[in-house]
Formats: C-alpha cells, structure tokens, sequence
C-alpha cells in the first residue's frame, strides 16, 4: 500500500485528492487511474440540460436580426415625426400685416419616441444570450471538476481542450466555447485522434475564431463577384498547432495550398435555407478549384471530402505523433520530460492509428510517472479546483472562475491559438505567487472550524509530503495557517 503512489494517481493524473480518497485507493493507485480508460463516457456532459451550441448560435443570431429591425424602425419613426414637424412649421399660416421676421415662434414639434410600441420580452439581446450560455457551461465544467470520482478524465479533457483552443474573447464564440469543449473534445478524449481533430476543425467555434467563415477562394464564384480572398489562420493552426507542429516539415506553400481547399468550410446562418443555423456547412460557391499539394502529397478537388483527406493525413503523420507525445510528457511529468518515454508515447500513437485510449495507457503505465517527485506547477484553474476539492468548499462556480481569472487563466479566455502556457515559469512568477496566497487566505476562513490542518496534510498528500511541510504546518501560529502552509506547500502548488 502506498499513500505516495496514491498522491500522485490522484495530482499528478487528476485534480487532486479530496479528503479520505489517498487511503482509499492506496492499495492500487496505478489501477485507479486506469480503470477510468475504461469509462470513455465519464468525460461526457450529455446527462445535463445544456442547450446545443448550433441552436445557441442561432438563437443569438435571430436576436441580433430582431434587434436591427428594431432600431430601424425606431430611425424610420423619428425620420417620419421630424419630417410632418417639418411640414407642419412650413404650412403654417402668418398673421395678418406681420412681417416674416416677426411671426412668433412656432410651437416646438413633439419629439419621436425613443422605441416602437411596447417593450418585446422575446426578443432578448444577443450578447445576453451568449453570456448565459457561457455561464452555464462555465457552472456545469467546473461542478464537474470539484465532484468527480473520474478526475483524471477531466484532466484529459482540459489538456485536449487546451490543444484545440478557442477563445470566448471573440464575440460570437463566447456563446459557443462551451458547447464547442462539450461536443468536439468530450466525447473523443479516448476515441481517435483523427476523429477529434475532425470534429475540431468542422466546429463554428473553430471555424469563426480562426476566420474561416470569411476565407473565400479568389478563382470561385464568390471571389469573383465579390473581390475577397483567403483566410490563412484555420490551415496554418491546424498544421503548426494541432499536428505536426512548428518543426514539423511543412512550408508557408502547404499553408496557403491546405487554405485555398479549406474554402468552403464556413457556418450556416438563419438566413440561408439551405443549411441549419450555427452547425458546419460547406459551400461550393466560395470554394477554390484546382488540385493542390499539401506536405508533399497532392489532393484532387473533392469539395469538403479534399479537406476531410489532407486532416485524416495529417494526423498520422509522424511528426504528429511526436508532436502530441511531447505535449503529453511535458504537461503530465515536467518541461524536460526524458526523451525515451516521449518517443515511446510517439510509438503508440503511431502502431494505434492514433487511439488516444492506447496512447494515454502508455503514459500512465510509464514508470517515470511514478517515479518523480512534484514537478509541474499547477495552473491555476487546476490550483483552485484542488483547493475546492482538497478542502470540502464549494464556492459558487463564477466566484471559482473569477479566482482562476485573477490567478491569469479565464476561462475559455487564451490569449492566442497556442492555448495556455505550459512552462512552469508562466504561473510562478512573484506576483502570481501573491495572488496564490491570497486565495489561500480567503479560502482557508471558509475552513470547517473542527477539521486540523496537520490531519488534513496527511489525508490528502500522504507519504508525498515533505518533513519540512510537516513541521511548519504544526508549528502554525493559527489553524488559518496552517492551512495556508499547506496550500502553499511546493508539494501542493506542483504535481
């Protein structure tokens, strides 16, 4: 039985303990982690009532359709008064023998209404529509992290979310951030790469954070007419960031080329008949023909079907498969992760076709997992679900994300396509390191007044806490201390 091993299944593979869970699973902690690669439907949010990010996207639309006739009509209103005041001061009749210039002042014209009739409760304004579906999404991931049995899914699903980011920092995206996680990332974190990568690359969130709704094709029907061109950001993101990397063997040429089929792949609007609203769509009108290379292989015009191709390549590429075996390394062991256990993650990837199920079994069954002391820094939406999970609180989920904020990770909020940064040196700096204990010290007055500090130590860090750790919890000069001694602990802010 080891309390170690089980500190570490439980931080380094999940979000952290919560009280009782290191003794408990300490007869097997290896597994316990891998007993959840058998339960690919535990990542899964279906059993909640969250609306479909398509029927968010349009409903948000119809708001903004409704809210511009709206304002027309209030213009066209205020057009019309101004103009019968106007006529009405024209034709009216002068007193008899004045002079123009002594007439008295006309009355002055009654001034239009600032809206048409009375207020409408159904037409609800777009960003209040988005902002609601962002909380909720916001409120059902973070409820999840703080109560799950299956954390280390969750982890699974936050680094694979982090991979295929997207940013709710974009207008129309916020609405969809969620619903983009819950439908693109969830159900495939133990499927096939390919398939998340698909699934990614086909999302609105997707399409509309890296523009792709708006790349045209110069030589198709709707460049011509229309003068507009190519949008680079989705073929160039998928090839750096999502595949094969930036030293992965492709050229600016396959960047423009992978584009220029990309054209097409765009977002259904309410007003177009033909597609359903706020789900992926392709049109061939904006679609640039001709047969194109990409990464030395060349793809005859299939329309949609010539993009499906070059993503189903891609992500068996070699150099995908070491791209993705050193993200993995690097974010569940440390920066410097051994080359060796890259290379046998690589391996995997590539014998399994991309089997995520098989790839993640490589890495948990790696005896350097196991074998290290805390390296990583937490993030700090990890760090703040720990805190929640480790200390039995259960503040609201936007005060949880507000922490994670202030901390420097909104969420679903990356400030570029690379994704939150995974370098240790990215969250510790001094001012973060403040801010850490900060929330230490708030959340430690939240602290049940009968629970010890020292007892708690032990119960969620077991044989993986330091003498030294012990020691300045129990010569705390308060048990708020001593909580806030443990959470500041190196073996509590890393994993």
């Amino acid at each position: 039985m080891s309390t170690r091993e089980a500190a570490i299944a439980l931080r380094r593979f999940g979000l952290g303990s919560r009280p009782g869970e290191v003794a408990r699973i300490a007869a097997d902690p290896r597994g316990f982690v891998l007993g959840q690669l058998a339960k690919p439907t535990s990542a899964l949010l279906s059993d909640l009532d969250l609306e479909p990010s398509h029927l968010v996207f349009a409903e948000a639309q119809r708001a903004q359709i409704d809210q511009r006739a709206t304002k027309d009509a209030a213009k066209q209103a205020e057009q019309k008064a101004m103009a019968a005041a106007a006529a009405a001061t024209a034709n009216q009749p002068a007193a008899p023998g004045a002079s123009k210039a002594a007439q008295p002042a006309a009355p002055a014209a009654p001034q239009p209404p600032l809206a048409v009739g009375p207020p409408q409760p159904g037409v609800l304004k777009a960003n209040a529509i988005r902002r609601d579906a962002f909380v909720d999404e916001l409120s059902a991931r973070i409820d999840r992290a703080i109560t799950t049995e299956n954390s280390f899914l969750e982890r699974l699903v936050l680094f694979w979310s982090g991979h295929f980011c997207v940013s709710a920092t974009k207008g129309q995206v916020r609405g969809l951030a969620g619903g983009y996680e819950r439908e693109a990332i969830r159900p495939h974190v133990l499927g096939r790469f390919a398939d998340m990568l698909k699934a990614s690359a086909q999302h609105p969130a997707m399409l509309i954070y890296l523009d792709n709704q708006q790349s045209v094709g110069p030589n198709s029907q709707a460049g011509k007419n229309r003068g507009v061109g190519l949008n680079e950001n989705l073929a160039r993101e998928i090839l750096e960031l999502h595949t094969l990397g930036v030293d992965g063997g492709y050229t600016q040429d396959d960047v423009t080329n992978f584009a220029r089929i990309l054209t097409g792949w765009t977002v259904g609007n309410v007003n177009q008949p033909n597609f359903e609203a706020g789900k992926f769509a392709f049109t061939p009108a904006r679609h640039e023909p001709g047969a194109w290379n990409v990464v030395g292989k060349r793809y005859e015009d299939k329309g949609r079907a010539a993009g499906e191709d070059v993503l189903a390549d891609m992500a068996r590429h070699p150099s995908t498969a070491r791209h993705i075996a050193r993200k993995l390394a690097r974010h569940f062991l440390a920066d410097d992760a051994p080359q060796a256990l890259i290379d046998r993650i690589a391996a995997t990837f590539t014998k399994s076709d991309g089997n995520l199920a098989d790839v993640t079994r490589t890495l948990v069954e790696a005896p350097e997992m196991w074998a290290s002391r805390p390296r990583k820094v937490v993030p700090p939406f990890d760090f703040t679900i720990s805190i929640a999970r480790g200390f039995g609180v259960r503040p609201k989920a936007v005060e949880i994300a507000r922490i994670a904020a202030a901390l420097g990770q909104p969420t679903w909020q990356v400030l570029s396509p690379k994704g939150w940064p995974d370098e240790d040196d990215a969250w510790m700096g001094p001012s973060a390191v403040r801010e850490r204990l900060r929330i230490a010290e708030m959340l430690a007055r939240q602290m049940d007044k009968l629970t010890d500090p020292r007892a708690l130590a032990v119960d969620l860090l077991g044989e993986q806490m330091r003498e030294e750790t012990r020691q300045s919890i129990a010569r705390a000069e308060s048990r708020e201390q001593g909580f806030e001694i443990l959470v500041m602990a190196p073996e509590f802010l890393r994993r």
